[in-house]
């Protein structure tokens, strides 16, 4: 009967243990196909009239909340991009079934905030030595990549990685691709404002929040008012 309770002990802890990682990870059980840009007919209006960038650093639920709260900056869409494949999925893309990362569209103001000041919130809100990782996330769904749309922008994103490697900042060789923007797919509804609409998912609480309130410590010259 000893062996029998010992037996049943351990495989509650295994189980345990595996339902543990799963929840942790940066994915969602809720299965849905319907994509979405998350925004209101006027929103798209008043977005045409702003400038945008596109970054992948990781989980996109933590990268679309580290972006919406800097000044200057008006929406952030999560989706996917870096890829080949037409009309990705979540289920796809974060089961590395596809060539693309998860990744934000950021809409901001250049008025108020500077692209070259976005590159500098990209590389100090994550860690962009890890090669196909970040964090507890793992795959090339998860690679750091800084896109470009003009030779400008380029310009900056390798200026700014040259400064980081001058500057010794890290120890480990930057293995961040440059990339020309060519698509970017809106991820489906439910991952929009992930963050702020699920507070107590256990990923949130134990990778995301922290990630976020790791970059506000860091930077909170460039918060907005009500992330103070």
């Amino acid at each position: 009967m000893k062996k029998k309770i010992e037996k049943f002990k351990l495989a509650r802890f295994l189980l345990l243990l595996v339902v543990g990682f799963v929840t942790l990870g940066c994915l969602s059980n809720t299965k849905s196909n319907k994509k979405s840009t998350n925004l209101s007919s006027t929103q798209s209006k008043n977005l045409q009239d702003l400038e945008t960038a596109y970054f992948a650093s990781g989980c996109f639920w933590c990268v679309e909340a580290i972006f919406e709260s800097i000044k200057g900056v008006h929406e952030v869409v999560s989706g996917y991009a870096g890829g080949k494949e037409p009309n990705p999925t979540y289920e796809e893309v974060a089961y590395g079934r596809t060539t693309h990362a998860e990744a934000v569209a950021v809409y901001y103001d250049p008025k108020v905030i500077s692209y070259k000041t976005l590159v500098k919130v990209f590389f100090g809100s994550h860690d962009p030595t890890t090669l196909n990782r970040q964090g507890p996330d793992r795959g090339a769904q998860y690679r750091s990549i800084a896109f470009y749309k003009t030779d400008l922008e380029k310009k900056i994103i390798t200026d700014y990685i040259s400064k980081l490697k001058h500057e010794n900042v890290y120890t480990s060789p930057i293995a961040t691709e440059v990339k020309p923007f060519t698509i970017f797919h809106d991820a489906e509804d439910y991952h929009q404002d992930y963050e702020k609409k699920h507070p107590d998912n256990a990923y949130i609480r134990n990778v995301s929040v922290p990630r976020l309130k790791r970059f506000q410590q860091k930077f909170p010259e460039l918060l907005k008012e009500e992330n103070h």
